[in-house]
C-alpha cells in the first residue's frame, strides 16, 4: 500500500443522508459561541449509545459541560498546561513509540498543514503552546464532553468506545453541528479527575467539542486526505 492515490473531501459522492453526514464530518478547530441546549446534547448521546458493544456492556461514560461549568473547567485545564503541569502523563499510550511509516509522514503532513493555516512556523514554540491551550478550551465550542472509561475494561471495550465516538460525530453532522475529538485531553488525566471529581478508575479517553463551525477560523480551512479503499484493502473473490 502507498499513499500515491488519495481521496479529498468531495471526491466520494454520497448515496444517502447517512453518507452525507459521514462524508461531511471533519475535525473543526474553531466554533461560534451559539449555545447548544441540553435536550440536543442528550439526544445526540442517546443516538450515539446505539453503538454496538460486546455483550451490550456499553463501556462509555461522558461528562457534558456547558455555560459557567465549561468555562471554569477549560480555563483551569489550559492554565495547568501553560504553567507546565502534568503534560504527557497519559493513562494509556495513544501513539507508537517510535513512529514508523507510513504513519509518521501522515502525522507530520496534517500537523504542518494545520500550522500553515494558523501561520505557525517551525520553531515558534510559544505559538504552538497557545494553540494547544486553545485545544484544551474546546476551541471555543459551547459544549464540551470529557469521555472516560473504566480502567479495568479491556481492549474490546475500547473498540466499542470508538464506535460510540464516531456516532456522536455523525449524529451531530446530521443536525448541522460540528465536532472535534481531542486525544490531547488524555495527557491531563490527573488534573481532569481532580477538576471533575472522578475516581482513579476513570481513564480519560478524549475530549469532544460540539457546536457550530466558525467559518472565519483559519484552522477550519484545513482539508485532510484519505487513502482510498484500494490502497488499504486486499480484495479477494470479487
Amino acid at each position: 500500500m502507498n499513499d500515491a492515490a488519495v481521496l479529498m473531501a468531495g471526491d466520494v459522492a454520497p448515496a444517502n443522508a447517512t453518507e452525507t453526514a459521514i462524508l461531511s464530518r471533519r475535525s473543526v478547530r474553531g466554533f461560534l459561541p451559539t449555545p447548544i441546549g441540553r435536550m440536543t446534547v442528550e439526544h445526540l448521546l442517546d443516538v450515539a449509545a446505539r453503538a454496538p458493544s460486546g455483550t451490550n456492556m456499553q463501556p462509555w461514560r461522558a461528562i457534558a459541560l456547558a455555560g459557567t461549568k465549561l468555562d471554569a473547567f477549560r480555563d483551569a485545564l489550559a492554565a495547568t498546561f501553560l504553567a507546565g503541569g502534568e503534560t504527557g502523563k497519559r493513562d494509556y499510550q495513544y501513539y507508537p513509540d517510535p513512529f514508523f511509516e507510513p504513519y509518521q509522514s501522515r502525522r507530520r503532513k496534517v500537523g504542518w498543514d494545520l500550522y500553515g493555516h494558523l501561520g505557525i512556523a517551525r520553531g515558534e514554540t510559544e505559538k504552538m503552546r497557545q494553540q494547544v491551550a486553545h485545544n484544551l478550551r474546546f476551541f471555543g465550542a459551547p459544549v464540551g464532553l470529557v469521555c472516560v472509561i473504566d480502567r479495568r475494561l479491556e481492549i474490546g471495550s475500547w473498540l466499542d468506545y470508538g464506535m460510540f465516538l464516531e456516532n456522536i460525530a455523525v449524529a451531530a453532522r446530521a443536525r448541522g453541528l460540528d465536532t472535534c475529538h481531542m486525544a490531547v485531553f488524555a495527557q491531563f488525566a490527573g488534573a481532569i479527575r481532580r477538576l471533575l471529581d472522578l475516581d482513579d478508575n476513570a481513564v480519560v479517553v478524549c475530549g469532544v467539542a460540539i457546536g457550530h463551525e466558525d467559518p472565519h477560523a483559519p484552522a477550519n480551512r484545513l482539508r485532510t486526505e484519505r487513502v482510498p479503499a484500494a490502497g488499504f484493502t486486499d480484495f479477494r473473490g470479487f
